[in-house]
């Protein structure tokens, strides 16, 4: 019996170091306002992902940097960028990023992934930069390096990345009429963080998707955009009185098949099983707590978890 009791403290006393020796995560929402416009109480898509020392950005808006500053971060110490998918309203702070990082002289390399086309993005800025980059501080002798390196990923990706798993899927943030005969134009991706102490889904901009569903089985935590269509509807008409019918029904038509409701938001945190919500990327701004709590209520309708409603620089 002895021998027994020194075996089941033996094991709790192993355990618990282990625990100790998992570096804690946390994820940082750091813009939370949906693109393309600027509001003054929130900044553009960002994220950060801390995992113990690794520091990684998920989506990078416009502000992202001075973001990070704000959240108490060090540009310097990102590892890795990943890109869900190539709107300005997400990579808006790539550029800044790039340059903060000669400026600083970081000659680690920054690790960029993201769906096809980043390569292409990338390398265009980098191009765009040559001046700078050349001129460096003006020392003869002395030009900037970017020191990147880039991947494109595709849907069913799986790799490692510090202590963590990310695996890829395809979302519908691109999807174009089943009768139209046309090709895709661009991919849009959403990450799964298999982490030492707990998973993230990340969805990025996304429609109704099965595949994010999949991604975020049993997840301790989904991020996920939100939209409400019929006032983002209401504040266009409002201030595009004029626009034809046929423009106006075009966007409803992208809105509702690209991005997510609050009772799709719900349905899908239901289907997957996952723990929490937490809500980023919202359209129209959310300014007070009664419109942030109706929102709540509606995820709810479908989904009896965690609910939280982001504001910048929360963490979780």
């Amino acid at each position: 019996m002895r021998q027994l009791i020194a075996v089941i403290l033996f094991l709790s006393v192993w355990q618990a170091a282990c625990a100790q020796n998992e570096p804690a995560s946390q994820f940082i929402t750091l813009g939370t306002n949906a693109g393309p416009l600027a509001e003054a109480n929130r900044s553009q898509p960002a994220n950060a992902l801390l995992v113990g020392d690794d520091l990684y950005l998920v989506d990078a808006g416009d502000g992202a940097a001075g973001q990070l500053a704000k959240a108490g971060l060090r540009l310097q110490n990102v590892d890795a960028l990943l890109l869900s998918h190539n709107h300005f309203d997400h990579t808006g702070g790539v550029l800044a990023i790039l340059g903060l990082r000669m400026q600083l002289n970081v000659h680690e390399t920054l690790f960029i992934y993201g769906p096809p086309g980043t390569k292409t993005l990338v390398d265009g800025l980098l191009e765009g930069m040559a001046p700078a980059m050349n001129a460096a501080y003006g020392m003869p002798g002395q030009s900037w390096a970017a020191h990147v390196e880039v991947t494109e990923l595709v849907d069913g990706a799986s790799f490692e990345l510090g202590s963590m798993t990310v695996t890829v899927a395809e979302n519908t943030h691109f999807k174009i009429p089943e009768n139209s005969g046309a090709a895709e134009k661009a991919k849009s991706l959403s990450f799964r963080f298999d982490l030492p102490d707990r998973s993230i889904v990340y969805t990025g901009d996304t429609g109704p998707s099965e595949a994010v569903e999949e991604l975020a089985q049993g997840a301790d935590l989904l991020v996920s955009e939100m939209m409400d269509i019929d006032a983002v509807m209401a504040r266009i008409k409002k201030v595009s009185p004029n626009l034809p019918d046929r423009q106006y029904k075009g966007i409803e038509w992208h809105l509702r098949a690209h991005h997510v409701l609050p009772d799709q938001v719900g349905e899908m945190a239901a289907n997957s099983g996952v723990k929490k919500v937490v809500v980023t990327h919202m359209a129209p701004n959310i300014t007070n707590d009664e419109m942030a709590q109706r929102y709540i209520d509606e995820i709810s309708q479908a989904f009896d978890g965690d609910i939280v409603i982001a504001n910048d620089l929360d963490r979780f």
